[in-house]
């Protein structure tokens, strides 16, 4: 557990060269974890690494001291096949040991697939796409009811824009002015049919949240600090905000990069290995 590396109420800030090393460890466990029996969603959780780095050590009032703190901000990973990634992350953050990611799918292990709230810091089940950003508005809602300050993050993919019931709560969520509601989008392009693009068109994508009364934000979803700065934003008092994070699916094991085919592998030992140096060999110096 890097406990000399968590962010939590009070605590300084990790520095740039450790969150570099960070991001790297948060890719070896992912790919530790789809190096196991039942293998794992590796592609969509590899292009979800930055995000949730940038959340967990730069943005998000959480502690994992106390991770169901009342005050805390509440993250909800509505594409629940990248929870392998939620899982590494919060590992990191200091929720809980390495030792418990070594469990993954194991019989009775609490680390499935999809995020269960058995595990420490996930805020909800999820992964029945299209229903995290109404789960998110919800949450929103009450802490706006209650007067706090309260933040809520819902992370969804690309492809799961194509359910309508993530417009229906785009529309809820700006009639109710919920400026403590912030979208991500993983726009990595890819869903585990193709392109998302010529499945069913989502551009002009940032036109279309605009029509639905957001702010929208554009950043590339693999610098840390400027998702940071996106998701820091000072909020605009009468609307929600979402954040259109451009990713690589499979990003930092080339063989994979930019694939469909990526959206769920069990590596082999061999794979592994290889997927493991091309990471340490891309690290930055």
């Amino acid at each position: 557990m890097s406990s000399t590396l968590i962010e939590y109420p009070g605590s300084p800030p990790v520095r740039p060269a450790d969150l570099d090393e960070i991001t790297i460890r948060i890719r070896e466990h992912i790919l530790a974890m789809c190096a196991g029996p039942e293998g794992g969603h590796v592609g969509g959780s590899m292009s979800l690494v930055e995000i949730l780095a940038a959340l967990y050590f730069r943005v998000l009032l959480v502690d994992p001291h106390e991770p169901r703190m009342p005050e805390r901000d509440v993250l909800l990973l509505s594409k629940g096949h990248g929870g392998i990634a939620l899982y590494a992350v919060l590992c990191e953050a200091g929720f809980f040991p390495v030792e418990r990611l070594k469990r993954y799918c194991a019989p009775g292990s609490t680390m499935m697939a999809h995020p269960s709230t058995a595990v420490p810091g996930v805020e909800m089940p999820t992964g029945s796409l299209g229903h995290g950003l109404g789960l998110g508005v919800g949450f929103a809602l009450a802490a706006k009811l209650d007067g706090t300050d309260r933040r809520t993050v819902v992370v969804m993919g690309d492809g799961e824009l194509q359910e309508g019931s993530v417009w229906e709560s785009a529309a809820v969520a700006s009639a109710q002015g919920l400026a403590n509601l912030v979208a991500v989008i993983d726009r990595n392009g890819l869903q585990i049919t193709g392109e998302t693009d010529t499945i069913t068109s989502l551009e002009p994508l940032a036109d279309r949240w605009r029509a639905f009364g957001w702010r929208v934000l554009e950043v590339d979803g693999h610098d840390v600090e400027a998702l940071a700065d996106a998701f820091s934003a000072a909020p605009v008092v009468d609307r929600p905000t979402v954040v259109i994070a451009h990713t690589v699916k499979g990003k930092g094991i080339p063989a994979v990069e930019n694939q469909a085919r990526s959206h769920y592998a069990r590596l082999s030992p061999r794979q592994h290995r290889s997927a493991v140096a091309a990471l340490r060999a891309g690290r930055p110096s």
